[in-house]
């Protein structure tokens, strides 16, 4: 793993502190959605066909330091959309950092030689940029060409500048492993700090639903790559030993949406970062009146083939913190390639798909406009 020492210190501290006092969910980052404008049109994305009205709304500064304080999380991942066209991102990520927080800031990179003056080094900030492979992988997937480019300019500038950076990547199904694995080893030839790697997620309204990958086809890939990388040693991961262990089908666990709760324009989502089942105004609402046993593998049509790192992280690192020596053991020996799957969570029982975004949509509008309508007669009175 390529996490620093200081960073798993804390979180290891505050997970042992959650666990001791007998809380059974809490959260370890807090997944912000600042703003869901992009300036890249990702065929996988889900978050490209909102109406601008939506478009064109951002969390302001305050808002992001109240969500942080409820949340209470020690760590933020700063999503979007692309953050870097937020206007007060500045100030939101000196704000966290002030906050003793630790800040991963996520990018596609294409603003980033513009606005990297405006951010300072800190052994709490990382920038992680997002680069799904080599250059054709990546320009693929992205549906632009010369980004794959445009990113490794910004990694070797912001390494230049001292900053730590990560990338992260998305794997799909026509990922080619032995490309994937030459790619890991360029990264690491580069300096990079670590991979954030993980199964694309198959968004219910991204223009392409053909390459989302389902769970069986995520183990053999993950296989098939860290196969290449003695079991994964070869190359820095910002993720747990567990984590990638269950990428690789030999750890069966449930989903922990909880551990990475999310924080949009829309409000605290329910139940995870990629399923929006509905919204609440609060933290505390969130973890209170969401059906967490309604969701996740084997609840839930829409979650039965993921394995993405905002709902497994989560378990996976509070599985090493129970069971340090598996944790140890898979770190020692790399991951397992060969040999059964470890058993699947059954899917006879789990519900079917509700289709509710298009309401989620037109209540924010509803919202918006009441907002603007209200302000414009205020206006009118004075």
């Amino acid at each position: 793993m390529s996490i620093p020492f200081r960073q798993t210190v804390r979180i290891g501290s505050y997970i042992l502190k959650q666990e001791l006092s007998g809380r059974k969910r809490y959260p370890l980052v807090m997944m912000l959605e600042p703003l869901f404008r992009c300036n890249l049109a990702c065929a996988g994305c889900g978050k490209i066909d909102y109406p601008d009205e939506i478009l064109n709304q951002r969390l302001s500064y305050q808002e992001c330091m109240d969500a942080i304080d409820e949340c209470g999380a020690p760590a933020v991942s700063i999503a979007g959309g692309e953050p870097l066209i937020h206007r007060e991102m500045p100030q939101i990520v000196e704000g966290f950092l002030k906050k003793k927080k630790f800040v991963i800031l996520c990018t596609n990179a294409l603003l980033l030689s513009k606005k990297i003056d405006q951010y300072k080094p800190s052994p709490y900030f990382t920038w992680s940029i997002h680069l799904d492979g080599d250059e054709e992988m990546h320009d693929r997937s992205v549906c632009q060409t010369g980004v794959y480019d445009t990113c490794i300019e910004a990694i070797k500038l912001a390494k230049s500048r001292g900053f730590r950076v990560q990338i992260n990547c998305t794997l799909f199904n026509n990922a080619d492993p032995a490309k994937a694995a030459t790619f890991f080893d360029y990264m690491k030839e580069i300096g990079l700090d670590g991979i954030t790697v993980s199964p694309g997620y198959a968004y219910e309204r991204a223009p392409d639903q053909q390459h989302f990958l389902n769970r069986s086809k995520t183990k053999e890939i993950f296989r098939d790559i860290l196969r290449r990388g003695d079991g994964g040693k070869r190359w820095t991961f910002t993720q747990s030993t567990l984590f990638l262990d269950f990428l690789a089908g030999n750890q069966t666990y449930e989903c922990t949406p909880w551990s990475m709760p999310a924080r949009t324009v829309f409000g605290w989502q329910k139940p995870c970062y990629l399923v929006g089942e509905g919204y609440t105004k609060t933290f505390k609402e969130l973890m209170d009146t969401t059906e967490w046993d309604n969701y996740g593998v084997g609840n839930y049509e829409k979650c039965a083939d993921c394995m993405v790192h905002c709902g497994f992280e989560g378990t996976a690192v509070k599985d090493t913190i129970r069971r340090p020596w598996v944790a140890a053991m898979v770190a020692l020996r790399g991951v397992k390639t060969e040999g059964e799957f470890a058993p699947e969570i059954p899917l006879d029982k789990q519900r079917p798909p509700e289709f509710v975004f298009s309401r989620h949509v037109q209540n924010k509008l509803a919202e918006i406009r009441e907002t603007k309508a209200g302000a414009k007669a205020k206006a009118a009175a004075e």
